[in-house]
């Protein structure tokens, strides 16, 4: 359930009372005084003259700013393939309002999802490129990035978790936590994104939502629990429980637009109070306040609960698991609740930079309008108008017509035209502030280049790109369409950075290498459909590479006798994983004591180490 201010404007208020077994308004801020199922208390609050004078002029002082930055969220939506990413953004677009049909992926309406907007897109089923969009839910502004789930495209997750604020992980009820999900899930960690979980596709045969919690818990290590309990799965999926307001939601309509609300089923009871137990109790593990309320064996109100999920859920100590079926229309209202009331505002996230005037000095950026401007490009776009960048506005204002400084290029650009993206649509706008995401045209460059007022210099921190695994050999059928084919090159380069185009010296070949065949096979048929030109493809070469997983213990002996001299040697030690983030690729740490083994051996020790490793 989403936290909402009060009206500024004076009136009395009442609030509702009662035992956990019924609904407790989020706003209530006093305890009940009865612990009966059926108890209720009925308190009417004035307030004097004096208090509303001091709540004014308390107002007064706010920050232009406070209320808006409260009230926006910045998500992304990221899976493993096929888990209904793109057709639960579709719903979210619906039920916010911001498109007024719904259309399905691969495009069997001959329409296609919105967020899909490229033709190869629609014609694969598969999300290419990650697309932007904005909508309003409750008075909040959601800003959504819907990402691609096929590991040859996970340079477009990368980027679009480094510029937001929370996440909501993707999950089929049916596959589970899939290879592409520990991916997704080990770059929300590494950019420290708080997330939802949301298992989806509870309709389809074999739906099983308590293995996939479970396996969120072993093989993600998710410290989670459900937000809510399915009523029927697979052809019998009607609705859910949610399990912090304890009421029973059927979603009705010819697109599940209407939601009723209605007590729990009898037969569910006791799973519900098992499940809600649960919950509490995992809260309870990372957050000391409702702790406190649980050991003293006091009831939990519906409100105490939901601010601890909160505050555990922003210091990404917590994952809430919602369910749902995005192509039957359940389940996802609750979900864009749940993205209200438990993922963060721009100012409870920290940002930092690196002040380029100071040797690269860590600097912790405010997060609000106030401070000098500070924006990021992470994603480039060749649109009709020219180039397209996207920029996440870290602290700060930008307007149309400003200068802005380029701080790696050392530039100073003007902004021609501002825009707001709905996938492939835009709406132009005169200015845009901290907390934002935003596309600016005619802005010549790279992708992760730091623009600023000039006030300042700093730079903000580089996302993870992660090194090509696949190459193949490419030309134009005609000679004269190379300078097309360059072009096309060029452009792609620009856009993405796990896109590399090199020359084989040997042949005088054109090398082009990327995440995969997938990968290479998307960039090879736009050059034919962007740019018209035919190209021949050679044999993929793959570059297959290994890495340590977990602590392996080696001991080798040596022993070779062909007449003379015999050789004869024993090499022991553990080989073992390096933390996450760790700036060096390989550590070797020699730990022989004393002069049992000779000096001069060690370096070749090391060599071969560092060998073995890069392989």
């Amino acid at each position: 359930m989403a936290r909402f201010p009060r009206p500024s404007t004076p009136r009395s208020l009442y609030t509702l009372y009662t035992s956990p077994s019924k609904t407790t308004p989020s706003h209530s801020h006093t305890h009940s005084h009865s612990h009966s199922p059926t108890a209720a208390l009925l308190l009417l609050r004035h307030f004097s003259s004096g208090s509303l004078a001091r709540a004014a002029s308390k107002d007064e002082k706010e920050p232009w700013w406070k209320d808006s930055m409260s009230r926006l969220r910045n998500i992304g939506i990221s899976a493993h393939i096929d888990s209904g990413k793109t057709t639960l953004t579709e719903r979210v677009l619906y039920y916010t309002g911001r498109i007024h049909e719904i259309h399905e992926v691969r495009g069997r309406d001959g329409v296609g999802a919105k967020m899909d907007s490229m033709d190869l897109e629609r014609e694969k089923g598969i999300t290419i490129q990650s697309a932007a969009t904005y909508c309003t839910w409750k008075d909040y502004q959601v800003n959504i990035i819907d990402t691609p789930g096929h590991v040859d495209f996970t340079i477009e997750v990368e980027r679009a978790l480094r510029v937001l604020d929370g996440a909501i992980l993707v999950l089929c009820s049916v596959g589970g936590v899939q290879s592409q999900s520990i991916t997704v899930d080990r770059q929300m960690r590494r950019y420290e994104v708080p997330r939802l979980a949301f298992i989806n596709k509870l309709d389809r045969m074999g739906a099983d939502p308590w293995k996939v919690l479970n396996q969120a818990r072993s093989k993600l290590r998710h410290h989670s629990a459900a937000m809510q309990v399915p009523i029927g799965l697979e052809e019998d999926f009607k609705g859910l429980i949610d399990l912090v307001q304890l009421k029973a939601l059927y979603f009705h309509g010819s697109s599940g637009e209407k939601i009723v609300t209605e007590d729990i089923p009898a037969n569910m009871e006791a799973l519900v109070a098992e499940k809600r137990r649960e919950l509490i109790e995992a809260v309870s593990e990372v957050d000391d306040k409702l702790a406190e309320v649980f050991l003293n064996d006091e009831p939990v109100s519906s409100t105490e609960l939901e601010e601890a999920i909160r505050r555990a859920t922003v210091a990404r100590k917590f994952v809430p698991v919602f369910m749902g079926s995005a192509f039957k229309n359940k389940g996802v209202q609750p979900l864009l609740d749940g993205v209200l009331s438990y993922l963060p505002c721009p100012t409870e996230v920290s940002s930092y930079a690196l002040d380029q005037s100071k040797n690269e000095e860590k600097v912790t950026l405010s997060g609000t309008p106030d401070g000098p401007l500070v924006a990021l490009a992470f994603k480039l776009e060749e649109g009709r108008f020219g180039q397209l960048t996207y920029l996440r506005i870290y602290e700060g204002v930008i307007r149309k017509g400003d200068f802005i400084h380029n701080i790696n290029s050392g530039k100073k650009v003007k902004i021609p035209r501002l825009v707001r993206m709905h996938s492939d649509e835009m709406e132009d706008i005169q200015q845009a502030h901290a907390g934002q995401i935003v596309a600016v045209f005619g802005v010549d460059c790279a992708s992760g280049d730091t623009f600023t007022d000039g006030s300042v210099k700093y730079t903000m921190t580089s996302m993870n790109v992660p090194e090509p695994v696949m190459s193949l050999a490419v030309q134009p059928v005609s000679k004269d369409s190379g300078g097309q084919f360059s072009k096309a090159l060029n452009r792609f380069q620009r856009e993405d950075p796990t896109f590399r185009v090199g020359l084989d010296a040997e042949s005088g070949q054109t090398i082009i290498s990327g995440m995969g065949e997938l990968h290479l096979d998307i960039y090879v048929e736009r050059i034919r459909r962007e740019y018209k030109v035919d190209a021949t493809v050679g044999k993929p070469r793959v570059n297959f590479r290994e890495t340590v997983t977990q602590r392996a213990e080696f001991d080798y002996l040596h022993k070779k006798q062909t007449g003379g001299q015999g050789q004869y040697g024993r090499v022991c030690g553990y080989i073992e994983p390096l933390p996450q983030g760790s700036s060096t690729k390989f550590e070797f740490d020699n730990m022989i004591v004393g002069q049992a083994i000779p000096s001069n051996f060690i370096p070749a020790i090391e060599k071969g180490f560092k060998e073995a490793a890069n392989s």
